[in-house]
């Protein structure tokens, strides 16, 4: 083909493409009407502005999906107060433990490249371990898939050692910390036998998926996860200068003991969670979740085709990841019957098995649901952690995520 026809062809390509956008206009005369949200909305979102109210919570974001689109959406409150700018489609929250799903993601890649198995003994890539005191002489037995399931047997809560004073860093900083704090800590169980949360134990990960694929996590998780699904506002660490005015602060609610009166403290845009990114470092606009959750369904409606998704983790593996492995005893979701996966929550809702996890770091919180055979989920992040909630905070709160969860149907 010669080069006065390739450049008309790719001229009629472009012009075909450009037509696109418009074609259902031209069609029906308007833009296809959008989504119907689901029954329920109105209902969930009222909770969640009275919870927001009755817990001093300063900014609040949610959004539902169906087949992988956003199908509804809601913001209230602010995202900076003193400047008065409000909480948008656009603000960057922080997700705090949701981001081990990712490390978790990132331990099935390379177990499906051969790389590692789920049972391989953890001593192998983090021997330090061994300083930690062991009554059952079973330290050498804690596996990878003991990590995943919070099922080692570290204690929880996982951090212990600070007392709030302004001078001690937020977690621990380095790895050397952790490994410092590791002769002060014991095995509270054997290994395999029972649930305790642990986030040192996806620490733990992280180190095993740095030894074994060469990369630093971060690097690691933004080559095999972030970048082949799009994920490009979703950062670890301090926020990109090009994102800054989207970025949420984050806020507590302390009361004054001399006073009994609540105040709310504005804690800024950023924090250094340290060496604990892998565990929750995760910062992203609520779009860059709704993509990550329109793999986790298996939707085909979302922004990707369903091809990249197996690129990324095949079904079967991610399937997998939901299997029930340790019952977490009513501390996972507030549910007897909830158990815990590798990395992911699982429950029975209304006869459908629900999963998901839930995030806490700093004044931010977070959760997110779904239902992988309905292809539903429903996501809500705040930038607010109070100290000492009301009970009626604590009912508001409860009513609302049964609301939340309700969405899913």
């Amino acid at each position: 083909m010669t080069r006065d026809r390739l450049i008309a062809a790719a001229a009629l390509v472009a012009a075909a493409a450009a037509s696109q956008p418009s074609l259902a206009i031209a069609q029906t005369g308007s833009p296809p009407p959008p989504p119907a949200p689901p029954v329920g909305w109105a209902t969930f979102t009222r909770l969640l502005d009275t919870y927001a109210d009755s817990d001093r919570v300063v900014g609040t974001s949610a959004l539902v999906m169906r087949d992988g689109k956003v199908v509804a959406r809601h913001s209230y409150g602010f995202a900076e107060k003193s400047a008065g700018r409000r909480v948008d489609d656009r603000s960057i929250f922080h997700w705090g433990s949701i981001t081990k799903t990712l490390t978790a993601i990132s331990i099935m890649q390379l177990r499906d490249r051969g790389l590692l198995k789920l049972d391989d003994k953890v001593t192998r890539w983090v021997p330090e371990l061994r300083e930690i005191h062991d009554p059952y002489g079973m330290i050498d037995s804690i596996t990878i898939r003991m990590l995943m399931s919070h099922s080692a047997g570290f204690q929880n809560p996982t951090w212990p050692w600070g007392n709030g004073e302004p001078w001690e860093p937020f977690e621990p900083t380095t790895w050397n910390q952790l490994v410092a704090m590791m002769p002060y800590e014991q095995l509270m169980f054997k290994p395999g036998s029972k649930y305790s949360y642990s986030n040192p134990g996806f620490i733990y990960l992280a180190r095993i998926i740095e030894k074994v694929s060469g990369d630093p996590w971060q690097s690691y998780v933004q080559k095999n996860i972030l970048s082949p699904l799009g994920l490009d506002r979703s950062y670890f660490g301090g926020t990109p200068y090009y994102l800054a005015t989207d970025r949420s602060h984050n806020y507590y609610v302390r009361r004054d003991s001399a006073t009994g009166r609540d105040s709310v403290i504005d804690n800024g845009a950023d924090f250094d969670p340290g060496i604990t990114i892998p565990n929750g470092g995760w910062n992203a606009p609520l779009d860059d979740l709704a993509t990550y959750l329109a793999f986790l369904t298996n939707s085909p409606g979302g922004r990707l085709p369903k091809e990249r998704y197996d690129v990324i983790l095949k079904r079967s593996s991610l399937e997998e990841m939901w299997h029930p492995v340790v019952n977490t005893n009513g501390n996972g979701y507030g549910s007897e019957n909830d158990w815990m996966g590798l990395s992911f929550f699982g429950m029975q809702q209304g006869g459908a098995t629900i999963l998901g996890h839930t995030g806490s770091q700093a004044g931010f919180r977070a959760f997110m649901y779904f239902d992988p055979v309905k292809h539903t989920a429903v996501l809500v992040a705040f930038n607010t952690t109070t100290g000492r909630s009301t009970p009626g905070a604590r009912a508001a709160q409860k009513a609302m995520t049964e609301a939340a969860l309700g969405l899913l149907k």
